[in-house]
């Protein structure tokens, strides 16, 4: 594997960039949002909401306090303060053999951080962002 998937999303996050996605996600990605029922699958639809993450998460107080990594996969848990509201998640992130991110997982607590999460997430979606 050349590409470090792990090191290239925290560089696109470092940077708050999400043009990199196009690169690092594969065609088949499963997206599995926290207030979505069902899984997003493909490229276009994930690297669609997590465009929309970008700048509904990523902004100065984003920061990942923890990163448990394998070979093909990683749990990073994150914080971060919107709108006044502390919300604590973490990003599941599993890819293949080239270095090419397969499913996304993100999980958020407490439940008032889910609901702006639900809220922010659907403004930008409908923005088209």
């Amino acid at each position: 594997m050349s590409v470090n998937p792990l090191a290239s999303w925290h560089q696109l996050v470092q940077d708050r960039n999400p043009e990199g996605l196009a690169s690092l996600l594969s065609d088949e990605v499963v997206f599995h949002s926290p207030v979505v029922h069902t899984p997003q699958i493909g490229k276009a639809i994930t690297t669609h909401y997590l465009t929309a993450a970008f700048h509904v998460f990523f902004n100065e107080t984003f920061r990942y306090t923890r990163e448990v990594a394998g070979a093909r996969d990683a749990v990073l848990e994150f914080q971060v303060e919107i709108d006044g509201i502390s919300v604590n998640g973490v990003d599941m992130i599993s890819w293949d053999a080239d270095g090419k991110i397969v499913e996304f997982k993100v999980m958020i607590r407490p439940l008032k951080a889910i609901r702006l999460i639900h809220e922010k997430m659907a403004a930008m979606l409908q923005a088209g962002r």
